[in-house]
């Protein structure tokens, strides 16, 4: 019972304070179709003020706002307290926690030593997740290279499988024992140094 009328007596100050803050209408701005009327000219050179149409004095700029008073609207009905405090209520302040930005990093391993060459794999991580995975310095000419292409289109890239899997226990590529099996181990260290 008191929390409802604490809820009412706040509910009708604060649509009070509104209305007596809001003003009366046609104070705050000007008629947008109706020209200001020139005031009387008075003896001496100056303008007297006088009532326009509108209610907006000739000084007054379009656009500009009339204060009302303090005591405007305010009235006390016997039997209403006031109170010189208002007690303020204010919200806890909000904590988003967000997820971490990922930090891209590059890992390299090291270069692995086979039958028809050298070789050494690359990965991009996003946080601790590989995004992409290619293998640098894999031979380029005859059967060598060929298998070195087989290699790279089924490990390497963004949607190859060393990506897929996120590891590297991958298939062997068949036809390409030597260079897939560099390409584990290269890969292995670069994922022990990430």
């Amino acid at each position: 019972m008191r929390r409802a009328l604490l809820a009412i007596t706040g509910l009708a100050a604060s649509t009070t304070a509104l209305v007596v803050l809001k003003g009366t209408p046609g104070t705050s701005q000007a008629a947008p179709d109706r020209p200001v009327a020139e005031a009387p000219a008075v003896p001496g050179g100056s303008a007297a003020p006088g009532p326009t149409p509108g209610g907006v004095t000739p000084s007054a700029r379009p656009g500009a706002t009339v204060k009302p008073s303090a005591k405007a609207g305010a009235s006390r009905t016997p039997g209403t307290r006031t109170s010189a405090t208002t007690r303020a209520t204010t919200a806890a302040p909000r904590t988003t926690t967000s997820a971490p930005k990922a930090t891209t990093r590059t890992v390299t391993g090291p270069v692995v030593s086979y039958k028809y060459g050298s070789l050494q794999v690359r990965i991009t991580l996003s946080g601790s997740r590989i995004v992409d995975a290619t293998g640098l310095g894999m031979p380029l000419d005859g059967q060598s290279g060929l298998r070195s292409d087989d290699v790279q289109a089924r490990y390497s890239g963004s949607s190859g499988e060393v990506v897929a899997k996120q590891s590297a226990n991958l298939s062997t590529v068949s036809g390409a024992t030597y260079t897939s099996t560099a390409y584990k181990q290269s890969l292995q260290a670069a994922l022990d140094k990430a």
